[in-house]
């Protein structure tokens, strides 16, 4: 089942369940450390430019942004956490919003961490992904911002953050730039292996 990626709108806004979207369409979340490049990610993906919605204050967007992906898919983008300013009433609520939609949203078929490519993991990022995993995810992490390395180093970096976010086999780990193609195709290629891939045809090439 493929996507048709022009054919996509930003559904709604919400920071509770009440006001998740009644589609039953598989879903999709990113989350990631605040500027770990979300929404970067997520215009490249769709090939837009100024489509994924930003605050205008970094560390306090606090809701949960639904993008309706041609009535077929449907991507989240979760707040981002870790924000050094952010008080700990405003963490404390950061991680009720995205908890409750972790555990709470049955259309939810995988959470996709974000990392910084050029940065080991944080306790945030570790942490995170044991609620991913713990919900019934399987570890799946992209890390940005990968032009911004040399190839070596950017190798270098992709064992550091299987190391220290014990990454095992069957786990999926790729680079992501917004200065080419190769993390996009990766991400479709993932999409169509794990959410959209479709059963009838499936059991027809066996």
């Amino acid at each position: 089942m493929k996507v048709n990626i022009h054919n996509a709108r930003f559904l709604l806004s919400g920071v509770k369940r009440e006001h998740y979207p009644t589609t039953a369409m598989p879903e999709v979340a990113f989350v990631g450390r605040s500027n770990v490049g979300k929404s970067s990610l997520i215009n490249k993906i769709l090939n837009r430019k100024n489509f994924a919605r930003v605050s205008a204050t970094p560390g306090k967007t606090a809701t949960i942004n639904f993008y309706d992906i041609d009535e077929k898919l449907m991507l989240v983008d979760l707040p981002g956490y870790g924000y050094a300013a952010a008080s700990k009433g405003e963490r404390k609520s950061l991680s009720s919003v995205i908890g409750e939609y972790l555990t709470e949203r049955k259309q939810l078929m995988q959470v996709i961490l974000l990392v910084d490519s050029r940065h080991k993991p944080s306790q945030d990022d570790i942490k995170m992904l044991e609620s991913i995993k713990s919900a019934g995810g399987m570890a799946v992490v992209i890390a940005t911002k990968a032009d911004k390395l040399s190839k070596k180093a950017l190798e270098e970096n992709l064992e550091m953050i299987i190391e220290t976010l014990d990454l095992q086999d069957g786990d999926i780990l790729f680079p992501f730039s917004t200065q080419s193609t190769d993390g996009v195709e990766i991400f479709w290629d993932y999409i169509y292996d794990y959410i959209l891939y479709d059963e009838e045809e499936e059991g027809e090439d066996a």
